[in-house]
Order: structure tokens, then sequence, then C-alpha cells
């Protein structure tokens, strides 16, 4: 029997029974070979291949079945087998994989065959394709609609933001940086000592006042491997099987970041006490600092918000005060054209006039002052400007106060 005929016999099958059916043909097929087989989701042999860890040959499709992808970014298409046989070339050696594709209920399997000489040489195959395409490199591992997909482009947006280009009130940046830096730099006192080395922290306050920015400088400054979940909900089925995932997988990153921003938003009364027993249950998440943002803490379960053990670090960030929009105000100026730039006078005016404003509603104003100047060019207007946008700032801020 051709693998092509075994396959064809398979998928007919009751789902339960097509890798049982497979395993089983292939072993009579190949009795002097040794196999594993499974369906790990790290093994994805196309993505080690495509980096040069192997060489892969694509022996057989069944029913045609490879899918063809679009990169709208990048303009370009790549392809991907659901249903194939490839031979594979490593350190070398000669295996053959079997990669397929079914529906079970509302899921999807992804299985694999890896046929070798020896048990040895298949088994090692697997360890190296899931340990290399576990790990994180210059990319963000993010987790939604139940799937973990690598992100190299999100990461790179988030170069740019550093503390360095982050303005906030009093002690809270060198706080937050000192924490988390002497947290990671400590992990053998904790070790000796006997204390859980993890850490919760949890950032709260109205939106548009800098815990988003800090996330991110704070991923640039430990440089640690991050993972973000943008939701836990499932399509089908409940959101605690999600949860398990998303820890699952940072406790084989460990150490790292998991980063949940809007917790209020990730966390409901049907998944809150499958999320707490992950975060603080009996499994241990050594190595792992839970990031979370909020914009309305009331929203939140008093477990998560006052039970230190889960976030033992709360950082507040306000509305801003005079001296930090004074100082984002002089920031931007700095890096406009001499003809364009704000006069300390006119700077000082602004700051005093903008009292209630976030980070984000500060930085739309410039920008609009920015484009309202660059379709006049009139030296020497920027301050006329500067009131006239923000009278109309203002005006829609009042709007949007009264529609709330």
């Amino acid at each position: 029997m051709e693998i092509k005929q075994l396959i064809s016999d398979a998928l007919p099958l009751p789902t339960n029974a097509i890798a049982y059916h497979i395993s089983k043909s292939l072993t009579e097929l190949y009795p002097d070979r040794e196999m594993v087989e499974g369906s790990e989701c790290a093994f994805d042999l196309e993505a080690y291949a495509r980096d040069g860890q192997c060489s892969i040959t694509l022996k057989q499709v069944f029913h045609n079945h490879v899918q063809s992808y679009w990169d709208g970014k990048h303009q370009e298409t790549y392809q991907q087998a659901e249903n194939a046989r490839f031979e594979v070339s490593w350190q070398n050696h000669t295996l053959d994989v079997l990669i397929m594709t079914w529906g079970e209920g509302w899921n999807t399997v992804n299985y694999h065959w890896i046929l070798a000489d020896t048990f040895s040489r298949a088994d090692s195959f697997f360890a190296a394709v899931c340990d290399w395409n576990s790990e994180i490199r210059d990319e963000l591992l993010v987790f939604e609609d139940g799937y973990w997909t690598k992100n190299p482009s999100l990461f790179k947006e988030i170069k740019s933001a550093t503390f360095d280009n982050l303005v906030l009130g009093d002690s809270l940046k060198d706080d937050i940086k000192t924490d988390l830096k002497d947290f990671f730099d400590a992990r053998s006192t904790y070790v000796e000592y006997g204390v859980p080395w993890k850490r919760g922290v949890l950032l709260i306050g109205p939106p548009g006042n800098g815990k988003t920015h800090t996330v991110k400088a704070l991923v640039n400054l430990l440089e640690q491997p991050c993972l973000y979940v943008k939701s836990f909900k499932a399509e089908h089925g409940p959101a605690s099987s999600n949860i398990k995932k998303v820890f699952q997988r940072a406790r084989q990153v460990a150490p790292c970041l998991l980063i949940l921003e809007d917790l209020d938003s990730l966390v409901d009364d049907e998944n809150r006490s499958f999320f707490l027993n992950e975060l603080d249950g009996f499994a241990a998440n050594d190595g792992i600092v839970t990031i979370a943002t909020t914009n309305h803490p009331e929203k939140l379960d008093v477990a998560i918000l006052e039970r230190p053990s889960r976030f033992d670090r709360k950082y507040y960030f306000a509305l801003t005060a005079l001296t930090e929009r004074d100082t984002y105000i002089r920031q931007w100026n700095e890096k406009l054209r001499p003809e364009m730039r704000l006069t300390d006078t006119a700077i000082e005016t602004l700051a005093k006039e903008t009292e209630g404003f976030s980070f984000a509603y500060l930085r739309e104003l410039l920008l609009a002052m920015m484009v309202r100047w660059m379709h006049q060019q009139t030296a020497g207007a920027m301050p006329l400007i500067a009131s006239e946008q923000l009278a109309l700032l203002k005006t829609q801020i009042k709007n949007v106060d009264i529609s709330i």
C-alpha cells in the first residue's frame, strides 16, 4: 500500500481513528524504520527549514492540499503544506516526515509522523525542531484566537519606545525600571532564600498616560522573551483552555515577560477562577513577570486587585501634572525645525492651559498644530495655531465627556 492510498483510506474514518490507522499502516509499510509521532504545535517543520536549520524536499502532496498565503505588508506570497510527505536532510541524516491536518469537532488537528533509521535520531530531530520554534528571537510571541504566532514586525515597531523618551511623574519611571531590573538580576538570591522567583505588576490609570509606552520600554530594557496576550476568548468552548495554553507556554519560555494589556477585558466572571489558579496556583511560575494594565480597576475583582501574591506591585499612572506637560511639550518642540518651534513663553502657557490632558491628548494637540502649520508655513505663527487647536480639542473632549 502506498502512502497516498493510506491517507485516502484514513481520512474518511472517524476522527479519533485517523492517527491510529496511519501509525499502524506506516509501521507495516516501513518495518525497518523507527517512528515518532504527535500533534505538538511547536513542530513547525517548514519554518525550521526556512531558517536553514535543515533542508526539505516535498515528495508527495495529498489532494493538492498546499495552502497559499499573502503577506500584504511585504507584497509576497508563501505556501504551507497541510497534507504532505517531506524528505528531510538534517545533520547528514535523511528522515521522512508525514504531515496531516483534519477537523475534529470545532478544532483542527495538526499531526506529524517522523520516520528515521533509529528512534533516537527521530526523537532528536523532533526535539530540535520544537526547541528552535519555541525560542523567541527578535520577535514577540502573540496569543490570539487560541493560537501563538511570532510577530517580528510588532517587535520592530516597539523598539523606538524607551524610558529616555517617556515622561512620568515623580519617581514612577525609576521605581518601575529598578524594580524589574533588580528582579531579573536577583535570581540566585531568590533561590538561596527559598522565595518564589516570580513577579506580578499591575499598571493602573486612565487611558493615554503612559502605561503602554512603559510596557514597551520594559520589553526593550529587560531584553527578556516577551509573550503578549490579545485575548483569552475561544471561538468554541471555554476560555479556560486558552488561559492554560498561555501559562503553559510562559512556563516553557521563562524567564520571560507575560503582557496582559487591558486586564479587565481579558478576565471575566466565567474565567476568573481559572485565571487566578494559573497565576497563583499549584503550578510554579518561576521566572515569569506578569505585567498587566487596566484603565478600569473598579472592574477588577478584589481577588485580583488586592491579593499581594498575584500582583504584588501596583503602579498608578495619574493624569499629567504641570511639570510633566511642560517636559513633554519641550521634548516635542526640540524635534521640530527651527521655524516651527514654540518660544519658552508659549510652551509655559500651553502647559498651563492643558490641565486635565493625558499624554495621548497632548500628542493629538501637538500633531494637529504641526499639520496646521504645514498648511500655512508662516514663521512665528505656531503660538496662534496652538491657541486655535487647543480650543478645538477642548471642545471635542467636552463633547466626548457629555456623550459618555
